[in-house]
């Protein structure tokens, strides 16, 4: 039986490389955090949070494309931080069963979305470091 993920193409989510996807997520993120700060009238450095963590996986995301040769290390560092940002969007859950949620509308929404986009993005890179095991690949 063949698999349904072609061992032998490159790992592709919503017709994009992991690594074009890495560079989107990171622009969404930092777009997200100065956005939602501009909206709230936030003078928080907390409201920023997407766009600092989104700026690192950017340009990792990048270097990764620039220097094949430490994509492995690079694409690590992005799902990392990818990880992070799930973390930290699992405080919405914490504002779920105190029965505070929305209290504070702007950062319950944000975290709300780093939960989901955090969630999403760390199975995606997940899944292409599978893809590239079985492919037999040593840089991604």
């Amino acid at each position: 039986m063949i698999d349904n993920e072609n061992t032998n193409t490159e790992f592709k989510i919503l017709g994009m490389s992991i690594e074009n996807l890495s560079i989107i997520y990171g622009i969404l993120l930092i777009c997200w955090g100065v956005i939602i700060s501009l909206i709230s009238g936030s003078n928080s450095f907390t409201s920023f949070i997407p766009s600092f963590l989104g700026f690192p996986i950017l340009i990792f995301s990048y270097l990764s494309i620039k220097f094949i040769s430490k994509k492995k290390f690079f694409m690590h560092i992005v799902v990392l931080l990818g990880l992070i940002i799930f973390i930290g969007g699992l405080d919405f859950i914490r504002a779920i069963i105190t029965g505070n949620v929305f209290t504070n509308f702007w950062a319950d929404i944000s975290k709300l979305m780093m939960l989901l986009t955090g969630l999403f993005f760390t199975i995606q890179c997940i899944r292409s470091f599978i893809h590239s095991r079985k492919a037999g690949k040593t840089e991604s």
